[in-house]
């Protein structure tokens, strides 16, 4: 994400590094499993890499939805919330 900072009447975008390295997830139960359990207990792993949020949206959702994450309790998924345009996909596959 890109933070902007005021400097006049103008703002430069300043580059900063997400939190990706550290973040599991915005899930409590997840989030205090990980605490609990220690990081080394918990596998992440890149599906797809993404050139837009729109994109990166639809296949967050799509995984989700192809694994049927919330059909069993072997994910921490309690809903899926998406909204999204299709200009933001025409360009997947």
């Amino acid at each position: 994400m890109l933070p902007k900072t005021k400097t006049r009447k103008r703002r430069k975008k300043v580059l900063v590094e997400s939190d990706w390295r550290t973040y599991y997830g915005s899930n409590n139960h997840l989030n205090e499993d990980v605490e609990r359990q220690g990081a080394e207990m918990f596998h992440r792993e890149i599906l797809h890499m993404c050139k837009t949020k729109g994109e990166c949206s639809y296949l967050e959702a799509k995984e989700q939805f192809d694994r049927e994450v919330l059909l069993t309790d072997d994910y921490y998924n309690g809903i899926i919330q998406i909204r999204l345009g299709g200009n933001a996909v025409k360009n997947i596959k």
